[in-house]
């Protein structure tokens, strides 16, 4: 193979170049969040404030972005009670818990600016996009959406859930996150720490699973064994042993350290490219995504291009993607897997083989979308990053979801509660009155997920309007910086990033648990009423109160929900075109 010349890099673009956002209507969830990320992408803002968010100019026309909170939720609390994102984050603690974090408003969000880049898009090809909605309880469902369909599948749960996991803590005091995908590295950083045989072998399922799960029932004489070792101790088990251990960080030392980069970074080429046109309802509809994605991240970005009308096709090892045998099945086929991957064409490919790597240079000469989130180098060592395949397509799009961008030096291992540990966002998901601990709910993977496909609808939309191939990067770093912007910008101010104690924590009635939005207070104990009740006097207050969904299969009884063709749980498409 020719030895790839080096890319001419065109002049930095910003695909909303020359066009501009007004705002107009009552305020949605989000409307900060899409007005700063329009900004990023190139819009002029006038600083105006409104829930109808409108890009508009040059020939492409106008199209509208609104959010709402949904339909029987009012606010952040509301939203986590109503769809199951309290349950699954309390899973740990074992019992309902909200997220101190704006976790759906921050989903809806991207999933808007998400919608506004695919109307635009469309517009640009000759569609008729006029307006996208997107609701914050349709965000947290697709938050959810594994946990639901794990839920609903027609097999019980592989591991169990009880309360337990992470972090650990030292007998110095320093709080750590542990990571390891490896069964022998985990045995062999417990056996440094004379953990027993025993508790060694019942640990590793529930932390294998905790992905899964969002829970870590493993024994509690692991816990010990980290609070009789120091820290220099537990460091050095982790070296010789090839394991991963993090401090908890704090969101004043991830304020200290941010360099204000944007959450995701697109790259222009000189190649050319020819628009292509399209009148389909949806707005991908003609194009082609390869995705090479484990785990969450990059499936969950190419899912989503998939529901906005784009063929995916998943490129996976000889013997298939082992996680589609992951149970609980449906129709004996990972329930988890069909969350993130139904609906996708798969071709397996030995990236190990030249002959494969060859065959995968060809499939990316008719595509569109090149995406993948290996570990960091693997594409410039297997021939297979950016300027190898434009080799064979100059326009590709080109997308990278990383863990950590390369912006963090010595960082460790980019999975999500690594990340969440390093950059704050176990401080931030935790009121004053609880220890800082990184949700077990995979936020970062989901919010990174969505955040690359937002970038890759960046990058599609720049392509088209300047006739170049693009490079697009985004991350996990990148999830957990604009997920905790709020609370990093007062620890940056000496301020207490905190929210204050009991903030989103659930209230115990007779029979369950209801949520009272933000800001409010139960005037009387309601520990002994029903949850009819206890909502019938609070409304009767002029109080907004909702019950805490705690059984996910609840869901499937109301609501949105459908199931797929294999009798899984599928959540609705979190955008409505018009």
């Amino acid at each position: 193979m020719a030895t790839p010349a080096t890319p001419a890099v065109a002049r930095t673009a910003g695909p909303l170049d020359g066009l501009r956002l007004e705002n107009s209507g009552p305020p949605g969830p989000a409307d900060g969040l899409i007005a700063e990320h329009l900004r990023l992408l190139g819009a002029e803002t006038d600083g105006g404030s409104g829930g109808r968010l409108t890009v508009i100019g040059g020939h492409i026309g106008g199209v509208t972005a609104r959010s709402t909170w949904g339909e029987t939720a009012t606010d952040e609390a509301t939203v986590q009670a109503a769809t199951g994102v309290m349950a699954v984050h309390g899973r740990r603690d074992g019992a309902p818990r909200g997220l101190a974090v704006d976790y759906t408003a921050t989903a809806t969000g991207v999933l808007a600016v998400q919608g506004l880049l695919a109307g635009l898009l469309a517009r640009a090809r000759g569609g008729n996009v006029a307006q996208v909605e997107v609701s914050a309880e349709r965000a947290g469902l697709l938050a959810v959406s594994q946990y639901l369909a794990a839920a609903g599948a027609e097999e019980g749960e592989a591991a169990e859930l009880a309360p337990g996991g992470p972090p650990f803590t030292s007998a110095d005091g320093i709080v750590f996150e542990l990571e390891t995908l490896d069964p022998g590295v985990w045995a062999s950083f417990w056996r440094a720490l004379e953990a027993s045989e025993e508790s060694i072998r019942r640990g590793w399922r529930p932390f294998q699973f905790r992905y899964a799960t969002a829970c870590a029932p493993f024994p509690q004489t692991l816990h010990e064994a980290t609070r009789a070792s120091s820290w220099e101790r537990i460091r050095y088990a982790a070296e010789m042993s090839g394991a991963d251990v993090c401090p908890l960080r704090s969101l004043a030392e991830r304020a200290a350290e941010y360099d204000g980069a944007a959450p995701w970074e697109l790259t222009s080429y000189d190649e050319a490219y020819l628009p292509g046109s399209s009148a389909d309802a949806l707005p991908l509809a003609g194009f082609t995504v390869l995705e090479a994605g484990r785990r969450i991240q990059a499936p969950l970005a190419a899912h989503l291009l998939g529901l906005l009308g784009a063929e995916v096709i998943r490129i996976e090892p000889p013997g298939g993607d082992p996680l589609r045998g992951m149970p609980p099945a449906c129709s004996g086929v990972s329930a988890r897997w069909l969350a993130l991957n139904r609906g996708k064409k798969a071709v397996e490919v030995d990236i190990k083989s030249a002959a494969d790597r060859e065959r995968l240079r060809e499939m990316a000469a008719d595509a569109d979308v090149f995406l993948h989130n290996w570990a960091p180098g693997t594409a410039a060592r297997l021939g297979l990053d950016r300027e190898h395949l434009a080799l064979a397509n100059p326009a590709l799009v080109y997308a990278y979801t990383s863990g950590w961008a390369d912006r963090l030096p010595e960082a460790p291992m980019g999975t999500d509660f690594m990340v969440q540990a390093r950059t704050g966002v176990g401080e931030a998901v935790r009121p004053a009155d609880e220890p800082p601990a990184p949700s077990l709910m995979t936020l970062l993977d989901v919010l990174g997920g969505l955040l690359g496909a937002e970038a890759i609808l960046a990058g599609l939309l720049l392509r088209e309007r300047t006739g170049r191939g693009v490079r697009v990067d985004s991350s996990l770093l990148g999830a957990a910086d604009v997920l905790t912007a709020p609370h990093r910008a007062r620890a940056a101010q000496g301020l207490d990033p905190r929210r204050p104690a009991g903030f989103r924590r659930p209230l115990r009635t007779a029979d369950g648990w209801i949520a009272l939005a933000d800001l409010s207070a139960a005037p009387y104990d309601i520990a002994e009423l029903s949850i009819d009740q206890a909502l019938e006097r609070l409304r009767d207050r002029g109080l907004a109160a909702v019950p805490v969904v705690t059984d996910l299969t609840d869901l499937l009884s109301c609501g949105p929900i459908n199931r797929d063709a294999y009798g899984a749980p599928a959540v609705p498409d979190p955008w409505s075109f018009a």
